[in-house]
């Protein structure tokens, strides 16, 4: 028996869930950097989409495999680049942006490969995070932000509005865009940016090609 499935198949995190409401049934989706297989059994179990993940941990691809999804051990940084054009109708980045070493080249690859991308991040210009800087002087560590800075995988400190502009920048139509904060309370940002980069603790973007 699946237990991923059984245990997480009608309660996901509200991100993940926001992420899966995005995406069609029956479409062809790929997870980059999946975790242990949560948000891709739910799309599998949900919406019956051809469900691929790769995941750089092997505790997360064992943990993936043992529930029967098909996902193999790759790094995003360097394995992208080996899957062909539009492959996928969706190609899923979650709370992996910010820690990657070229995030332009990520979101690129994202859109060559997916005929729309769905990517998620920590806000950096969140109120707090601001605050502990401006008050304390040092790097906040809470729910969100979760390590020291001297080992956080973070080395990319994004806001939502970066985001936007870099979008802008590389060409690429935001055709949604929601800002959760701790409570899982949603902001549209496009129409809000300001206070959606004032109080979203996490930015989820639904982007496509120009």
């Amino acid at each position: 028996m699946n237990m991923l499935s059984d245990t997480n198949r009608k309660s996901i995190r509200v991100d993940l869930q926001l992420m899966a409401d995005m995406i069609e049934p029956g479409t062809r989706v790929l997870d980059v950097g999946c975790g242990e297989g949560e948000l891709l059994d739910y799309l599998v179990n949900t919406k019956g989409v051809d469900a691929r993940g790769i995941e750089l941990s092997t505790d997360g691809v064992n943990a993936c495999v043992s529930a029967g999804l098909p996902v193999i051990q790759g790094d995003a940084e360097t394995d992208l680049i080996d899957y062909p054009d539009q492959a996928f109708d969706y190609v899923i980045l979650s709370q992996t942006l910010q820690a990657m070493m070229s995030p332009k080249e990520a979101l690129n690859q994202l859109l060559r490969i997916g005929k729309r991308a769905i990517v998620s991040f920590p806000n950096f210009g969140h109120w707090r995070v601001r605050w502990e800087l401006f008050a304390k002087g040092k790097m906040p560590v809470n729910e969100t932000l979760a390590y020291q800075w001297y080992d956080t995988p973070n080395i990319h400190f994004c806001t939502i509005k970066d985001f936007i502009v870099l979008c802008d920048e590389l060409g690429i139509t935001i055709e949604r865009s929601i800002a959760l904060d701790h409570q899982g309370n949603i902001r549209r940002i496009r129409s809000r940016l300001f206070a959606a980069n004032l109080f979203g603790e996490q930015g989820v973007f639904l982007l496509s090609r120009r």
